[in-house]
C-alpha cells in the first residue's frame, strides 16, 4: 500500500519520477482563467479559509448539492465556519473525484498540512490554517508569486475598461504579468436578453451609439486595439456548437436591426451573425498573431429554478451531446482558406469528441508555428486523471504531444496552482508508462526536454510571451 499522497503521488515507475522531477519547477503560464484583476489589483488578504476555498467555486458547490448538503451551507447564509465545516464533512465521501486531490495538494503546498480533512479534523485545521493566513502570505499577488506563476491570462469583455490590468502593469514591485484575454461571447449572443444591456456598456466604452452591424464591427475592432495595447496575447470563444452559415453584409444589418428593435431573431439568423462576426474577429487576431481558444460543448444553466434563486455560473452546467465535426470543420476552413486564420487552441468538453477534435488540428497545420492547431488540455469535467490520460493519449496518437501548450487553471481560485502539478505528475506517469512498456526509448535528454516544454516553454513560445 503507497502512502497517502507522498512524494510519489500517481507516479509508479522510476523514469516518470524522474521525469517529474525534470519538470515539477518549470513557472506556470497561466493562460486561461477565470481570476479577477480587481481582487488581484486590490490585493487584500482574505478573512479565512473558507473564503479562499468556497467563495465562487462551483466546482465544491456542486460536489456539495451531490453530497446532500442544504443550500444555507454553500451559497447560503451560513457562516465562513460553517460552511467549511460543510465541506469538511464531506470530503471523506468524495473518494475518486479530483476535488479530494486538489483540497490536499492545496493544504500541503499551501498551509504545510498533510493530515486529511475530513469533519474529525476540521476544527484543527481550520485553526491552522487560518492562522497561517492571519500571519502573512496569502493575498493573491503572494500566492500567484509564491506559486512560480510568471502570466496570468485573465477573461475579459470587449466593453471592460481594464483599469486594474493597468494598475497592476503601473506597480513595478510585482512581477507577474496580468495580460487580458479578450472573449467577445455577448457580442456574438445576438439572440440573448443580455444582448442589448451588452452593447449598451459597449457603447459607453467607445464612447457613441452602435447603430449598425458595421458600426458594431468597427467598435468591436477599436476594442481589439486596446486590447493590444494593454499586452492581449489570448482570445476565448465558447460555442455549443460552433456555427457555420455564411451571411451577406445586407442581411446581418437586417438582423442586427430586429435585434437593435427587440424582435426575435430565427435560429438561422442567429448563425449566420454569429458566423461572420467570428469570423471577422479571427481575421482580426490572425493579424495582431494572438492565439484563439475555443471552448465547446457546454449547456449552461440547465437548472431554471436554481438560475432564478441564486443566477447563472453556480453549478449548474453539464456536458451538451452535439454534433461539432462539421461546421467546425467549414469555420475554420473559411479563415484558412483566406490567409486568416489565426493560432488555435480547440477544447472539447464531452470526450467522446476527443478524437473529433484531435484529427481536425491535422487539416490546418502550417509552419507559422509549431502545431498552429492544438488541441487543448482537458477542461472542467475532464481535468481529472481519466480525462487528462485519455486527452495526451488521442494528442499522442492522432498529432504531436511533444508540441502540447499544456495545462490551464480554467479557475477562480487563488489556490488552484496545484492542479498544475497534478497535470505534470499525471503527464509524466504517462510518457514514462509509454518508455516503461517499451514504446519509446529511455532518452532522458529528450523525454525531459519534452516533458519541460509541455509544462511550460510551448505555451510561453506559442503565445508570444516575452
Amino acid at each position: 500500500m503507497k502512502p497517502f499522497m507522498d512524494r510519489d503521488f500517481l507516479l509508479s515507475t522510476d523514469t516518470a519520477r524522474r521525469l517529474f522531477a525534470a519538470c515539477e519547477n518549470e513557472p506556470i503560464f497561466d493562460w486561461h482563467c477565470h481570476l479577477s484583476p480587481k481582487e488581484i489589483c486590490e490585493n487584500k488578504t482574505p478573512s479565512s479559509i473558507a473564503e479562499l476555498w468556497l467563495a465562487g467555486d462551483h466546482y465544491k458547490w456542486r460536489a456539495m448539492r451531490g453530497a446532500g448538503v442544504p443550500e444555507k451551507y454553500i451559497t447560503g447564509d451560513a457562516s465562513p465556519y460553517e460552511k467549511f465545516k460543510a465541506w469538511a464533512a464531506c470530503m471523506p465521501l468524495f473518494i475518486g473525484n479530483p476535488l479530494y486531490h486538489w483540497t490536499h495538494l492545496e493544504l500541503q503546498r499551501y498551509f504545510g498540512i498533510y493530515e486529511p480533512l475530513s469533519e474529525k479534523t476540521a476544527d484543527k485545521i481550520w485553526e491552522e490554517a487560518n492562522a497561517k493566513i492571519a500571519a502573512g502570505g496569502f493575498t493573491p499577488r503572494e500566492l500567484i508569486k509564491n506559486s512560480n506563476v510568471v502570466c496570468v491570462c485573465t477573461t475579459d469583455d470587449p466593453a471592460d475598461s481594464l483599469e486594474y490590468h493597468r494598475l497592476i502593469a503601473e506597480d513595478q514591485s510585482f512581477p507577474v504579468k496580468v495580460l487580458p484575454a479578450f472573449r467577445p461571447d455577448k457580442a456574438l449572443a445576438i439572440e440573448a436578453p443580455s444582448f442589448l444591456p451588452w452593447l449598451s456598456a459597449l457603447e459607453t466604452a467607445v464612447g457613441r451609439r452602435i447603430e449598425s452591424y458595421a458600426a458594431l464591427k468597427e467598435a468591436l475592432l477599436e476594442r481589439v486595439c486596446f486590447f493590444e495595447k494593454m499586452g492581449c496575447r489570448a482570445t476565448d470563444h465558447a460555442f455549443t456548437p460552433a456555427p457555420y452559415r455564411r451571411m451577406r453584409d445586407s442581411d446581418l444589418e437586417e438582423v442586427f436591426r430586429k435585434a437593435l428593435a427587440g424582435e426575435t431573431l430565427t435560429a438561422d439568423e442567429a448563425e449566420g451573425y454569429k458566423t461572420e462576426l467570428f469570423r471577422f474577429l479571427a481575421g482580426e487576431y490572425a493579424k495582431r498573431g494572438w492565439a484563439m481558444e475555443i471552448h465547446i460543448g457546454p449547456m449552461r444553466n440547465n437548472n431554471t429554478r436554481m438560475l432564478r434563486a441564486i443566477g447563472p455560473d453556480t453549478g449548474f452546467d453539464s456536458i451538451a451531446d452535439v454534433e461539432i465535426a462539421c461546421k467546425l470543420s467549414r469555420l475554420l476552413d473559411s479563415l484558412d482558406s483566406e490567409g486568416r486564420l489565426p493560432r488555435t487552441v480547440l477544447f472539447c468538453l464531452n470526450p467522446k469528441d476527443n478524437y473529433v477534435l484531435g484529427s481536425m488540428l491535422g487539416n490546418f497545420q502550417s509552419d507559422e508555428a509549431k502545431s498552429k492547431i492544438q488541441f487543448g488540455s482537458g477542461w472542467w469535467f475532464n481535468d481529472n486523471i481519466d480525462g487528462m490520460r485519455a486527452q495526451l493519449a488521442a494528442l499522442a496518437n492522432l498529432g504531436v504531444l511533444a508540441h502540447f501548450v499544456g495545462m490551464v487553471t480554467d479557475s477562480r481560485s487563488f489556490l488552484s496552482y496545484p492542479r498544475h502539478e497534478y497535470f505534470r505528475r499525471i503527464l509524466c506517469e504517462y510518457v514514462g508508462g509509454l518508455v516503461e512498456n517499451g514504446e519509446y526509448p529511455a532518452d532522458m535528454e529528450t523525454l525531459e526536454r519534452i516533458v519541460k516544454n509541455i509544462a511550460f516553454g510551448n505555451a510561453k513560445e506559442y503565445f508570444g510571451l516575452e
